[in-house]
């Protein structure tokens, strides 16, 4: 069933786990995380990036999203969100769409633009009773800087504390060096500065942190991140790599197959079990009585 992205935090503050925030694009990609969620009895959110709404359209995938939540999931909590929203049209679309969570993204621009467009989405998004998430410091991929030129991207805890006064912002995505794309998976993850992360939730303590970038970190790494106020984790691109690795060994190994359904079904259990793991890892496993 679909619920408010409010109630999934509020047991996950309680009974100190992370949330999964897994990217979904079409139908197999939600089948598989919805029956993940649902075979490991856990909480989950599906979110829907600006990309993924060019591709499918909002109305569509918003629609899969809420069919798929009726039918498949039974009493296990999911909630939709709107993943790196660039623009307050985005924004504004989602939050009307009922998703019950939107980002603001202008983690690119200075800081006082990224704080005033922010707020702007966050008003927006309270008026609707929707929550509201920005970013603060960049997260790139491993080949698009430099290690000295990440570090000066991470987050400042101090800038941290004045961003989330200034914007309202329910839940503060945060660059501690996470890493986005699919070099990281190939090349390996530089790993997270858990002593900025701490410094972070010392500084704002009660305010969720979101985990971007978080396909390839080891899972001590995930569990010492959530020690330290990460309450999202998203996943994105080790779903995708399921997804793709499962459909060219099927089409590979099935040169006369032609049915889509035959075809897609092996990636749909692919995406699942990859989402199963990661429940696991960010003890949300079995919480859902």
């Amino acid at each position: 069933m679909l619920v408010h992205l409010s109630e999934l935090l509020k047991d996950a503050k309680k009974k100190k786990y992370a949330i999964g925030a897994f990217n979904i694009e079409n139908l197999e990609t939600t089948l598989g995380v919805v029956r993940a969620a649902v075979k490991k009895n856990s909480p989950a959110i599906l979110q829907v990036s600006e990309t993924s709404i060019q591709y499918a359209g909002l109305k569509a995938i918003t629609s899969i999203v809420q069919a798929i939540a009726l039918v498949e999931s039974g009493k296990v909590p999911l909630a939709l969100h709107l993943d790196h929203g660039k623009s307050f049209r985005s924004v504004a679309e989602c939050v009307r769409a009922g998703f019950s969570s939107i980002m603001m993204d202008a983690s690119d621009m200075p800081m006082m633009e990224n704080i005033i467009l922010t707020r702007q989405a966050a008003d927006f998004a309270h008026r609707k009773q929707v929550l509201a998430q920005g970013e603060l410091g960049i997260v790139k991929g491993l080949e698009e800087v430099s290690p000295e030129e990440r570090e000066k991207l991470m987050t400042d805890p101090q800038e941290a504390q004045e961003f989330v006064h200034k914007t309202t912002v329910d839940t503060l995505a945060v660059a501690v060096g996470n890493v986005h794309g699919v070099v990281k998976m190939q090349k390996g993850n530089p790993g997270l500065d858990l002593e900025r992360l701490a410094s972070i939730n010392k500084l704002i303590p009660g305010v969720p942190l979101v985990l971007h970038g978080a396909s390839g970190l080891p899972p001590e790494q995930i569990k010492k991140a959530i020690f330290n106020g990460i309450m999202i984790i998203n996943i994105d691109t080790e779903i995708r790599l399921a997804f793709a690795e499962s459909l060219k060994e099927t089409l590979a190994s099935n040169t006369e197959m032609f049915d889509p359904r035959e075809i897609l079904s092996p990636s749909i259990s692919a995406i699942q079990r990859v989402v199963e793991e990661k429940l696991e890892i960010f003890g949300s496993a079995h919480k859902i009585k």
